[in-house]
């Protein structure tokens, strides 16, 4: 079994557990998030987190949809070819 589990949420953020000091999370600059006592986090995908990378569950207040979600929900609301 992996050390390291990753749950997509459906419009929600994307779930990180790993025992601690097994996963390493660094920014754009190479520099380290101290994940110290923190076995499972959840990073930010709506973009809109006080937080980043972090979720601080502000996609629920927002309304946030996954693009597997915004892109079905386009789909159904575009009429067929030849329609």
């Amino acid at each position: 079994m992996a050390q390291v589990k990753i749950t997509c949420r459906k419009n929600g953020p994307y779930r990180v557990e790993a025992p601690e000091g097994t996963i390493e999370l660094v920014d754009a600059d190479g520099n380290a998030y101290d994940l110290t006592g923190k076995p499972a986090f959840s990073l930010c995908r709506c973009g809109a987190s006080v937080n980043k990378p972090f979720c601080d569950g502000t996609h629920s207040k927002m309304g946030f949809q996954a693009a597997e979600a915004a892109v079905k929900k386009a789909e159904e609301g575009t009429p067929s070819p030849g329609a």
